[in-house]
């Protein structure tokens, strides 16, 4: 019976199995799926959990500590008794404390400190958008490139068709007469080179493939993607200029963000510096009693008052003496600097020169960024002009091959002649889908640094 079951249930597993490794994935869940799993994010989350830990940490310098101890100690021989008389004896004892100590001015560090650990999220934060903008942008480019290598196949399959379907009315020509055996083993050999390229194009959209899936961590057995419309994009450039592309990252690009805050961490750094020259004020507050007893004393012995001659008794008990010892108290102090071998000034210094460093790195990043922007429009400039002339090829390309099928089937165009048209047809074919592509992405490039989606 139990075998039945499974042997019922065995198509519905396969079924499972195979519509999952035919899954094929889109281009965003592929960036998705990057995002969730990509090991440089996750690192970097940790960080951003490290800095909030790093906040809380600051925030306790705000606070008292408080701290509780207890001791314990055994002498044998001279030592002082509870009468507080020195003697020869065997005696115990023990004591009870609890202290409360806190700042109540240290030049602010505190303060600063705390805006510093703030600093800090937002920083690891920022370091998280900048690793996940480039995890996007390097899973789009790769996505594209595995549409890229799909047309490029799908060209050399369309060739291939054709050598094939050329070689059959070769063949029926040849054994009419009407064409030489030569032609008949050249139209042979381009076809056989038209296969040829459809296995090197296969190859190439293989490792277009592995590439993505390595860069998802998947699995690249059964792994596809969703072939979506790119559709023929427009030669007009989206901007203007590579200076409103910029402007407008300077404005949100993460980069820049966190290069201005790394300046307020420098002036916040100083600040800190600073505070060791200004007098730090603490308070502090105790409390604390304690037990002493010599063994084989009673807790209770009286004894004659000399003066009156009444009976005085003595209460040794513990409970009885920690009431009576019971003490506390509380107290200020104030530490003033005067000389520290001009650490305090070496320090500041330093602080500074950090600060200047981080002003001439927001500056780096303004160039670097500038810098891109610039060559990232010249690039998509450029692709504009080529995708606009390799499709204008193109279209001259298949007029000029129309004319030489017509040609060649009256027998006014001899087949290497055809063959040569046929050649540059299929290479402004494959040089338009690189075109294409190329304009396609380096356009993304443009909208990825204007802030714009990508994905679309």
């Amino acid at each position: 019976m139990k075998n039945k079951k499974l042997l019922l249930l065995f198509p519905f597993l396969l079924v499972s199995i195979l519509s999952y490794s035919q899954k094929k994935w889109t281009l965003k869940e592929c960036v998705d799926h990057a995002l969730k799993n990509n090991i440089q994010i996750k690192q970097n989350i940790l960080n951003i959990n490290s800095s909030e830990k790093d906040k809380e940490i600051a925030y306790g310098e705000f606070l008292p500590s408080l701290s509780a101890s207890n001791s314990h100690n055994f002498t044998f021989g001279l030592s002082t008794g509870a009468d507080n008389t020195r003697s020869s004896a065997n005696r115990y004892n023990t004591s009870l404390n609890l202290s409360l100590g806190g700042s109540i001015f240290n030049g602010f560090r505190n303060l600063n400190s705390y805006k510093q650990a703030k600093l800090g999220i937002e920083r690891s934060k920022l370091d998280l958008e900048v690793i996940q903008n480039d995890v996007a942008l390097r899973v789009v480019n790769t996505y594209l490139n595995v549409l890229f290598a799909k047309e490029n196949l799908e060209v050399a399959k369309f060739q291939a068709d054709i050598s094939k379907k050329q070689i059959d009315r070769a063949q029926a020509q040849f054994d009419t007469g009407s064409i030489p055996k030569g032609d008949l083993l050249n139209i042979q050999s381009t076809a056989a080179t038209d296969a040829q390229n459809v296995v090197s194009q296969e190859n190439a959209l293989n490792i277009a493939l592995l590439n993505l899936s390595q860069l998802l961590q998947l699995d690249n057995q059964g792994f596809d993607v969703e072939k979506i419309e790119v559709g023929t994009p427009s030669a007009a450039l989206l901007y203007s200029s590579s200076s409103q592309v910029y402007e407008k990252a300077l404005k949100d690009r993460p980069e820049i963000e966190r290069a201005r805050l790394n300046i307020e961490d420098a002036d916040l750094a100083i600040k800190i510096s600073k505070s060791a020259y200004i007098p730090s004020l603490n308070y502090s507050l105790s409390t604390g009693t304690f037990y002493n007893t010599t063994f084989g004393q009673p807790d209770f012995f009286t004894f004659p008052d000399p003066d009156t001659g009444q009976l005085v008794v003595i209460d040794r008990r513990f409970s009885t003496q920690l009431n009576d010892n019971f003490s506390y108290g509380g107290g200020f102090s104030i530490s003033i600097p005067i000389f520290n071998r001009f650490q305090t000034k070496n320090r500041i210094h330093k602080s500074i020169i950090a600060k200047e460093q981080a002003e001439l790195r927001l500056e780096t990043e303004k160039l670097s960024l500038k810098q891109t922007i610039e060559q990232a429009f010249l690039d998509a400039k450029a692709a504009a002009k080529t995708f606009e002339a390799a499709s204008i090829s193109l279209e001259s390309q298949n007029e000029a091959f129309k004319n030489a099928q017509a040609s060649y089937e009256y027998g006014a165009m001899t087949r290497f002649d055809y063959d040569q048209v046929r050649n540059r047809l299929v290479n402004a074919e494959s040089a338009l889908i690189r075109a294409k592509f190329d304009y396609i992405f380096k356009t993304k490039v443009l909208k990825f640094y204007y802030g714009e989606n990508i994905l679309d």
